[in-house]
């Protein structure tokens, strides 16, 4: 049997987005990416009180308050039917793709509303929401770039080597999530010496791997809580910069009212 082996190429033809199906996905990817970045800009302004003219959230007569999530789902699902509908070519493959990508961003924003099924927005659980939009962005892009982790090239290789460079790659990318790299381990299918890497180094303390293998090794699990404390506090920094931090990171934002209805919080 040939020997397995696992290539990484990056595949940008001469001519990048001359193919429709490319041309589309980079438009919905920069505008999912557009519409996280505004409306999690406009989330924060809506909260600061030294912008009182910044509009506020939807709500209707009865005070009902409509998340942005909704809208969302509504461009999600209109635009993905009349894509499969109407198969239209350029320039409207285009535009039903940059209609999915604002109603992705707005529905990745609340992300962590999916999860909690409570608005959590502000809380410490709406960080969720952004490790999602990471996530994903980060996924799309590397499809979007032509990454062939698993490119043999000339077809010379067996179906036996084929199966055991991908039984390889899945399994260091297992590994990686159980040691709580969960974002390095998903980055791993498609780049297999990232899991590798996060296979090899310390499990994060809460992780599954930890409460296997370090009960007994105080010592290591020692090393794995300073190590992921210095990382969380570094990670927080950044998440607080870019999308604003939780509870009174900023300005406090308003109580309900006493009708249960959300203040002007987005």
């Amino acid at each position: 049997m040939a020997a397995a082996t696992i290539q990484i190429t990056f595949d940008l033809p001469a001519r990048f987005l001359d193919d429709s199906g490319e041309r589309a996905g980079f438009v919905l990817l920069a505008a999912f990416l557009i519409t996280f970045a505004f409306i999690r800009t406009s989330a924060r302004l809506i909260r600061s009180p030294r912008v009182p003219w910044w509009p506020g959230s939807v709500t209707t007569g009865s005070g009902l308050h409509l998340h942005h999530l909704v809208w969302g789902i509504v461009l999600l699902l209109l635009s993905g039917f009349l894509d499969f509908a109407l198969n239209p070519g350029s320039p409207g493959n285009e535009v039903l793709a940059a209609a999915f990508g604002v109603g992705a961003g707005l529905t990745l924003d609340e992300f962590a509303l999916w999860v909690y099924l409570r608005d959590v927005y502000w809380a410490e659980e709406g960080r969720a929401s952004f490790d999602a939009v990471i996530v994903a962005a980060t996924l799309a892009g590397l499809v979007l770039l032509g990454l062939a982790p698993f490119d043999l090239p000339n077809g010379g290789a067996s179906v036996g080597s084929i199966a055991l460079s991908v039984a390889i790659a899945l399994a260091l990318s297992f590994v990686a999530i159980l040691k709580g790299r969960l974002f390095l381990g998903l980055v791993g299918i498609f780049v297999p010496p990232v899991s590798l890497l996060a296979s090899c180094r310390l499990a994060a303390p809460g992780s599954a791997w930890a409460r296997r293998f370090y009960r007994g090794d105080t010592r290591k699990l020692n090393r794995s809580q300073e190590r992921f404390e210095a990382s969380r506090r570094r990670r927080r920094r950044w998440a607080d910069a870019l999308t604003g931090a939780p509870g009174g990171g900023e300005e406090e934002a308003p109580a309900a009212d006493a009708g249960g209805n959300p203040g002007r919080l987005r």
